[in-house]
């Protein structure tokens, strides 16, 4: 892939600006609201402290299995995940339920019971499936962050941060079927009706996630997110006795540093590409459609071209060219289609002075072929 900057995305030059948010009066012992886009920090609040963290826990454990295991699979309940103590879908043993049910139960429901039976389901053991969990942990970078068992029930040696959660749930996100689970708002499972715990769901336009949490020791945590225009935004409160109130404002403060931008629109130049064998060496490449994205003040988008720096001729005007891909930083915010902005045919190849003189080729007399004999001798 190729970095351009073409077309309307010329002008966007320089680094990215960071403008952090003013929140005022949050409630929470710990706090951090975050791009998910860019991983910017927009607004924190003692984020690295290590923290009881509840059933955000979940967030890990739905993850780690929406990445491992088959959503549509169905598991006999086993006689370890029935009487869980806390928030619990009531599982019955020896029921049969698909994993998204049990994630439906686990994310909706803050199910304990659901969060050992994929464990179990998951990692074969309770003990084996928390080692996938710290795995995925160190490998997202989450320094302030260890796991001791799937449902977050409280544990010395289970905590993590305000930051490590933002990180977590921006990457959750990024799962589609993580995300489905965590946004629906309510969900019939067999006989049981399940509705989601997180208010924001219904109080703020645009909240599509993630877990709340709670136990007398961690108090109530909470992490959530809210996308307008595909632009998103994860805010994690800690020990927050006002948490719906503080989410509510500190996800509209982080939302309202973004405003739309037209970045490419329909027919604009894009970039060029080389043309192997053609009349001529270059085409132009062609935006197919507008593309629109929300910035911040200062971020500056770039221009990605996918595919090979190169085409067979002939190329013809309108055909498909491919894809721009809009970056951030490393991540790609958007895909635009391109085509080809003229028709360039093929090279006729030009004729030898030989061919010339002698008319060589296929076309050319007897007298210049080459025979080549079958390994007889000639006497």
């Amino acid at each position: 892939m190729r970095r351009l900057f073409a077309g309307t995305a010329a002008a966007l030059l320089a680094a990215v600006l960071i403008l952090p948010v003013e929140v005022n009066g949050v409630s929470a012992r710990s706090a951090c609201l975050m791009d998910a886009v860019t991983g910017q920090i927009l607004y924190q609040c003692d984020a690295d402290r290590r923290s009881l963290i509840a059933s955000t826990t979940k967030i890990m454990t739905a993850l780690v299995v929406c990445e491992q295991c088959n959503v549509l699979d169905r598991m006999r309940i086993p006689k370890e995940a029935v009487g869980i103590e806390g928030s619990s879908m009531y599982l019955q043993e020896g029921e049969i339920l698909t994993i998204q049910e049990l994630l439906y139960g686990l994310m909706l429901s803050s199910g304990n019971d659901a969060a050992v039976a994929l464990a179990i389901y998951c990692g074969g053991t309770v003990e084996g499936f928390v080692g996938l969990m710290n795995d995925k942990a160190f490998s997202l970078g989450l320094s302030n962050t260890q796991f001791e068992n799937p449902n977050g029930l409280d544990s010395p040696g289970h905590f993590s941060s305000a930051k490590d959660l933002a990180v977590l749930a921006a990457y959750a996100m990024e799962n589609p079927v993580f995300a489905k689970t965590v946004s629906t708002k309510t969900v019939r499972v067999g006989e049981r009706y399940l509705t989601n715990h997180n208010k924001l769901l219904w109080r703020v336009p645009g909240a599509d996630g993630v877990k709340t949490g709670y136990t007398r020791s961690a108090g109530r945590t909470l992490v959530s997110s809210a996308v307008r225009e595909n632009r998103r935004v994860i805010a994690v409160t800690l020990d927050d006795g006002n948490d719906w109130q503080d989410h509510k404002v500190l996800l509209e403060q982080g939302l309202s540093r973004f405003q739309p931008k037209d970045l490419i629109a329909e027919g604009d130049l894009v970039g060029t590409r080389e043309v192997l064998g053609g009349e001529n060496r270059q085409v132009e490449l062609l935006a197919a459609e507008n593309f629109r994205f929300h910035l911040a003040q200062g971020e500056q988008p770039y221009i990605l071209l996918s595919g090979s720096e190169f085409s067979y001729a002939p190329v013809v005007s309108g055909g498909k060219a491919g894809f721009a891909y809009v970056m951030l930083g490393d991540k790609a915010v958007g895909r635009v289609p391109l085509v080809y902005g003229q028709t360039i045919e093929q090279k006729q190849e030009e004729r030898t002075l030989w061919d010339k003189l002698f008319g060589g080729g296929k076309h050319g007399s007897a007298a210049s072929e080459t025979v080549v004999g079958t390994g007889s001798c000639i006497p």
